[in-house]
């Protein structure tokens, strides 16, 4: 995480800590958090590079059965694509260079609208919501001939439709816990330093539903305002993109990619797992 993200949590957490402070100082009694509610909030989110995303791959459909996992053979039967893979973009087309690795943090906003209902100290409430998000990654597969062969994919936009729980403290603190439906909008990308094949994308743009959990920790400063720290992890399953290898011009007899049974080649990603994690700081305007 940057140091201005940082800089910017730690302050909204500050905030948090010193606030029910003030409102003892003053008038505790602003108020329970029955009613509706608009806001927005702005943080950080990234997607985590644990073992299945570094261990990801490119897969190969050579006979045209839509199953994946085929080896794209040379005409002398050696795996075209021993050199391997790694994560990230490459460094060049060939696997010496390795990959830059996935930078796949950004900053995010998004706007919301609840309502809670207090009963004693407990809350329940629920929440829509939806916002930027621009978090991407990049698996690459390199051939032998050298070339390198790069597949992204893009989180543009998510929403999501939350149910939270949570407890109310006598200092006007709401900590929740929270989850729901996610839906995102996903961009794909392509992009080779091989010059000789042709290459078809199918599904460019995905949508997909998933699930987000997370908690958070709110704080009334007046009757008609809050402010509050959240935590999410979202996780989607996008797996409709595909890269079709074909025919170069003039034709080849020896290109691994076209001497198949099916006469080209389809790529897709080894994982369909997109997860991200977001902090973020949010204010809410209640009604």
């Amino acid at each position: 995480m940057t140091a201005r993200f940082t800089t910017l949590i730690a302050a909204s957490a500050a905030m948090l800590i010193t606030a029910p402070a003030h409102a003892q100082n003053g008038s505790s009694d602003i108020g329970d958090w029955s009613g509706p509610y608009v806001g927005g909030s702005f943080g950080y989110g990234w997607g985590p590079n644990d073992n299945a995303e570094r261990n990801e791959r490119i897969l190969f459909d050579t006979n045209g059965d839509g199953q994946f996992g085929d080896t794209v053979s040379t005409i002398g039967g050696t795996d075209a694509f021993a050199p391997g893979f790694c994560r990230g973009r490459p460094n060049g087309n060939s696997a010496a260079g390795g990959c830059k690795g996935d930078r796949d943090g950004r900053a995010g906003w998004s706007i919301h609208a609840g309502f809670d209902r207090q009963m004693g100290s407990f809350v329940v409430g629920a929440v829509v919501e939806a916002g930027r998000k621009n978090i991407s990654n990049t698996v690459t597969g390199f051939s032998s001939t050298p070339a390198a062969y790069a597949m992204t994919r893009r989180l543009d936009w998510d929403a999501a439709a939350r149910l939270r729980a949570g407890f109310a403290l006598p200092t006007n603190t709401l900590i929740y816990a929270t989850g729901g439906v996610a839906y995102g909008k996903f961009r794909n990308s392509f992009a080779t330093t091989n010059g000789f094949n042709t290459f078809t994308q199918t599904e460019r743009k995905e949508r997909d539903w998933g699930w987000v959990v997370g908690g958070g920790i709110e704080q009334k400063v007046s009757e008609n305002f809050s402010i509050g720290v959240i935590y999410k992890y979202t996780r989607f399953n996008p797996n409709d993109y595909r890269v079709v290898a074909g025919q170069g011009t003039p034709p080849s007899a020896t290109n691994p990619f076209v001497i198949t049974p099916s006469g080209q080649t389809v790529f897709k990603r080894s994982s369909e797992r997109f997860t991200t994690q977001d902090v973020r700081v949010t204010a809410s305007l209640r009604f």
